[in-house]
């Protein structure tokens, strides 16, 4: 794999550090701020609606833009949101830095897809698009505890000063490593671009791509109340048994990658086949602890080998215009799906069905993308033998 992969999957671990450390540090950040643990949450939130909102906009902002500038840009916006979270010397100004962090989020993995997807040959692209997420799980299993334990020990914003530091480092191999001729664009049109949206296939990408996210942060989001109060660990051992999630995020990602590189469709339905399967029986499994141990580790593995195939699935469906902007929204929708299933499992708690329904209930949505899916597939397939031609366009 070319080097400037890794420089791609540099700006990945950095995006995701910034993204996922700020759990760890809630309590932190609402004692310094003197504000309550829930409006400190909302911090995740705002940064959630800062990707879904920022990636269409920068990435149509940036549409004409070489590739390459558009990626330093993107770090460049990224390391001087993460210095102003720093710096920040109230709540609102948090949320706002946060906000504006987010907005390289979608951008970067949307555009950075593309990129990645033009350094390789043909049979390698999802697995090129696997290397730079694979930042991204980096980040999860290293990046985000020792982000956790800086801010614990020498205040949050020594953090974010440390994720400032890890931009500029991404910022300096991607202007090293990534060559500006394999990264300019065709003239964008923002018409066609924008078209690519009415693509029946396109949207229903989309949307498998909501859903079967949805089903793993359903879970995910409740992992600790579920391995303490469920399968009877102490709270102590919840940070070590991420770590095995972290490790099947990893191999997820690469073994996704690989798959879809020789059968995409495939890749696409068996992975959420598989997603399904896990969550569903994930329901027992909770209650032995070695099984709870084990299927944390499939959670992560199942969950992340749905990324590259989606994003290659949804990048497929936009060949010819707008594939930038239709990756970017991918990402979104990725994140769409992460707050929807935080959302349902809540509701799922709030409402009387307890924790130990969230597995089962979780499972439904792998599912219910899978059948969406499977629309795709069969109207593409309409198309394909001559039949409306309004179905892609």
């Amino acid at each position: 794999m070319p080097l400037a992969l890794y420089a791609l999957a540099a700006g990945a671990f950095g995006i995701g550090v910034t993204e996922f450390v700020i759990m760890g540090l809630l309590l932190d950040v609402s004692k310094d701020l003197g504000v309550s643990i829930s409006a400190a949450g909302q911090l995740i939130s705002g940064y959630a609606l800062g990707v879904v909102i920022g990636a269409p906009l920068l990435t149509i902002a940036t549409g004409n833009w070489p590739r390459k500038t558009v990626l330093l840009a993107l770090m460049a916006i990224f390391t001087l949101g993460n210095l102003a979270c720093a710096l920040a010397p109230d709540y609102w100004t948090l949320m706002g830095a946060r906000i504006i962090t987010a907005f390289a989020h979608g951008t970067f993995f949307g555009v950075g897809s593309v990129v990645a997807t033009g350094l390789v040959a043909p049979n390698k692209k999802a697995s090129a698009i696997a290397l730079m997420f694979t930042g991204l799980t980096i980040a999860n299993i290293l990046g985000v505890p020792f982000g956790t334990w800086l801010g614990q020990a020498f205040g949050w914003r020594a953090t974010f000063w440390a994720v400032t530091l890890v931009g500029l480092a991404a910022f300096a191999v991607i202007l090293a490593l990534v060559p500006r001729s394999q990264t300019a664009p065709e003239k964008s049109d923002l018409r066609a671009d924008l078209a690519v949206l009415r693509r029946t296939p396109v949207l229903l990408g989309l949307a498998t791509t909501v859903l079967g996210y949805a089903g793993v942060f359903a879970v995910f989001t409740y992992i600790a109340p579920l391995l303490t109060e469920i399968s009877g660990f102490k709270e102590a051992a919840v940070s070590p048994i991420l770590l095995v999630f972290g490790g099947g995020l990893i191999a997820g990602n690469l073994l996704g990658g690989k798959v879809a590189d020789r059968w995409l469709v495939p890749a696409v339905l068996g992975s959420l086949v598989v997603l399904a399967l896990v969550l569903a029986t994930m329901t027992f499994a909770i209650h032995s602890q070695v099984m709870a141990v084990i299927y944390v580790g499939l959670l992560g593995a199942a969950a992340f080998a749905t990324v590259a195939p989606l994003q290659m699935w949804v990048l497929d469906k936009a060949q010819g215009a707008g594939q930038s902007l239709a990756s970017s929204f991918n990402i979104a929708a990725f994140n769409l799906g992460n707050a929807a299933g935080a959302w349902l499992g809540g509701a799922v708690i709030a409402h009387g069905l307890g924790l130990g329904s969230l597995t089962w209930v979780a499972a439904l949505l792998p599912l219910a993308a899978l059948a969406v899916a499977g629309l795709a597939l069969r109207l593409d397939r309409t198309d394909t033998l001559g039949e409306p031609a309004s179905i892609r366009s």
